[in-house]
């Protein structure tokens, strides 16, 4: 009789990890990488993750050059930001909310044993976004479930993780309804470097402007750090978050986020009691 495979042991979760989760190459800098500066500047080791290729961002390369481009220009925002890069596993509209993909969100989940995931707002313009969203939540859900098996199979860890949603782009959901944010991260001491990252992604400034009619690529993303900042009314720049539920997921008071920043996170007191 064969004997049983013996299941790895979870092992505990690093101490002050984060991992930013999201769509495109650029998307992280236009929505979190003010965040994720300051978690740095704070000591946590952070990562960054975009599922897709971003190969359908061009009208002048084929997909395969577009792809290779925005790797590149992916990798050098990465540097900017000083966090750690992993390569993209999908194609542009493809970033599907399915058991393979998922056990490969899993996998890197618990290769990096995050305590912090940053990603996309369960709202949002377009699906890509909104499957990464789901992706993270439930890839963070499973990352200390044994009985769920990961791609490449890593070993589950112990503790806390909270997920936090960034505001979708043009602060609203599909429906043109207003996204309102839970909490305010002040972002002004680190917005020049969160601009430089978005500066990064040469290929993107012609493309949007011509595909989705953007007055100017970095004027957008410095418009709506401002109006996050003029909403906070405290802040010049700012990025806005919503706190998943801790159900299933840590400690119901939990707010990992919040402990780092100190007093450049503000909580939204009229979101909270609007729960």
């Amino acid at each position: 009789m064969a004997a049983k495979k013996k299941r790895a042991k979870p092992v505990a979760a690093k101490p002050k990890v984060a991992i930013a989760i999201a769509a495109h190459p650029d998307d992280i800098e236009f929505q979190f990488a003010g965040t994720l500066l300051l978690l740095r500047k704070a000591g946590w080791e952070t990562h960054y993750w975009n599922l897709s290729t971003g190969n359908c961002g061009s009208l002048e390369m084929d997909p395969v050059e577009t792809a290779r481009v925005r790797r590149q220009e992916a990798q050098n925002a990465a540097r900017i930001l000083d966090s750690v890069w992993h390569p993209p596993i999908c194609n542009d509209l493809e970033v599907m909310y399915d058991v393979s993909t998922l056990r490969r969100v899993a996998g890197l989940i618990r290769k990096v044993q995050p305590t912090i995931v940053l990603t996309h707002s369960p709202q949002d313009y377009m699906e890509d976004h909104m499957n990464v969203s789901r992706l993270a939540v439930t890839g963070a859900f499973a990352h200390g479930m044994p009985n769920f098996c990961s791609t490449p199979q890593a070993s589950t860890y112990e503790g806390d993780v909270t997920v936090y949603h960034g505001m979708p782009h043009g602060l609203m959901d599909g429906l043109r309804k207003k996204i309102v944010p839970g909490a305010y991260v002040n972002t002004t001491s680190v917005h020049q470097t969160k601009m430089d990252s978005l500066a990064a992604h040469e290929c993107q400034q012609g493309w949007l402007d011509a595909s989705q009619g953007l007055n100017s690529y970095l004027q957008t993303c410095e418009d709506m750090s401002r109006e996050l900042g003029r909403r906070s009314k405290k802040f010049r720049y700012a990025e806005g978050w919503r706190r998943h539920s801790h159900l299933g997921f840590c400690a119901e008071d939990a707010d990992p986020l919040r402990d780092a920043l100190g007093r450049k996170f503000m909580v939204n007191k009229e979101y909270e009691k609007s729960l």
